[in-house]
């Protein structure tokens, strides 16, 4: 990440913009703070109370999700950013304060995360060349979630048949093809997972019908409407935070975004940028119904929108373009938020497979990060008399000390959290002469 004045601008104004859409309740990005603005809005509650909520929902994935992963990678994202500007602007008591204060947690996120890894680097134990490996796994990890969707959806019986016609797609494709493996196993899943859905929902007509009735909260739907330039503007900043290598969007596009910054072929950093690019619009299309529903019933929106404006930032060939689409693609994502909602009342098994997307997304992405996380600890040992199984036995260590304590930390940070613990370890075992390099 480069740390340059142009690039510090553009955070601080991007974190003191998103703070001020939240003090005014424009937008937020964690979507459990969404439906309780309108509480704050309509007079049933206090901010301070709200300022409370708004804390005791974000704290946890800001100290572990948020800079775990902006340490392992270098990159700031949306939960050190975004969550820590929905408290900042939930909590200022004036509107004019709001962006201040966001301006400079902006500043300190993007001097600070860079500072640390300076030192890190510096460290005799290689803690941030093996970090490198926490990701290995992400994109063909994430690839799997149709599958275990459909498992969960469908049965066991539908999941298996459709696992073996992805796994021949897998194999298959590429050889006829310049579609990479990993890209034919997501596309033949979400082929078939939306074919499933809506073969169920013709065969239940009543469904659809009962589905068709869904309300659109059209005044709610209107005042975000209202709001539209200053979201146009956010989503802009975004975008650009994206485009100029600062900033990845989520936890399936940033390792693999830290690994094509650094690298010296530009057709081969192109080509991995364009993969995640595809798997970040994937993830984008599942939160497509959590997000249309909670802001026609609330009149709050995202701030990073469907976070399509991810994708806008990563493929723009400037920052200009990205702004440019960042914001266009705000300005239509409102635009149809009355007919999304409408599509998704009629087809429920589309807003049902929505939940299982996540959590399934959730699932193979953790499960993706903790093998490369253990496999970065391995690393980290092998070059010290430890070995990898001493890292190794570190990293598991921490893990399942989370796990028998109730899992204090959560599952998608615990990996990258435990790496990095065993790279701080193994260097303090060095200074004190119990593991020398070898």
């Amino acid at each position: 990440m480069e740390l340059s004045v142009i690039n510090i601008i553009l955070v601080m104004v991007t974190c003191a913009m998103t703070a001020f859409i939240s003090h005014m309740g424009m937008a937020v990005f964690h979507d459990g703070i969404r439906p309780v603005i309108p509480e704050y809005i309509e007079g049933r509650m206090h901010r301070t109370e709200m300022a409370t909520i708004a804390f005791g929902l974000s704290v946890g994935f800001i100290a572990s999700v948020g800079i775990g992963n902006a340490l392992a990678t270098n990159l700031l994202n949306p939960w050190l950013l975004f969550l820590a500007t929905d408290i900042i602007g939930i909590a200022s008591p004036k509107k004019w304060l709001a962006p201040i204060l966001g301006a400079a947690y902006g500043v300190l996120c993007i001097t600070a995360i860079g500072g640390v890894n300076t030192v890190l680097t510096g460290m005799p134990v290689d803690l941030i060349g093996a970090l490198g490996n926490v990701g290995t796994y992400v994109v063909t990890g994430f690839a799997i979630f149709p599958i275990i969707t459909i498992i969960m959806q469908f049965g066991m019986r539908t999941g298996i048949i459709s696992a073996v016609v992805v796994v021949v797609f897998r194999f298959g494709g590429p050889k006829f093809s310049t579609i990479s493996a990993d890209a034919w196993t997501m596309m033949v899943g979400v082929v078939l997972l939306v074919a499933l859905c809506i073969y169920r929902d013709a065969k239940d007509k009543q469904d659809n019908k009962e589905g068709e009735t869904l309300n659109v909260f059209s005044e709610r739907t209107a005042r975000i409407k209202k709001n539209l330039p200053f979201l146009m503007i956010a989503g802009a900043l975004i975008a650009v935070i994206c485009n100029i290598h600062v900033f990845a969007g989520s936890d399936v596009s940033m390792f693999d975004l830290s690994k094509a910054y650094v690298m010296t072929d530009a057709a081969e950093a192109d080509a991995l940028i364009k993969t995640v690019a595809t798997n970040e619009f994937m993830r984008g299309l599942s939160f497509i119904p959590l997000i249309a529903t909670t802001a026609v019933t609330t009149g709050v929106y995202g701030v990073a929108g469907f976070t399509f404006i991810y994708v806008a930032g990563y493929l723009s060939p400037n920052p200009i373009i990205a702004a440019v689409s960042g914001a266009v693609i705000i300005f239509v994502e409102v635009m149809l938020l009355g007919l999304i909602g409408k599509f998704l009342g009629r087809f429920p098994s589309m807003r049902d497979a929505s939940d299982n997307i996540r959590s399934a997304m959730n699932t193979c992405v953790e499960f993706a990060l903790l093998i490369g996380s253990i496999s970065a600890c391995g690393a980290m040992g092998a070059g010290t008399s430890a070995g990898a199984e001493g890292g190794f036995l570190i990293g598991g260590v921490i893990y399942l000390i989370n796990e028998a304590t109730g899992r204090k930390i959560m599952r998608m940070a615990i990996g990258p959290i435990a790496a990095i613990a065993t790279g701080l370890l193994l260097n303090l075992t060095y200074l004190i002469g119990l593991t020398p390099l070898v």
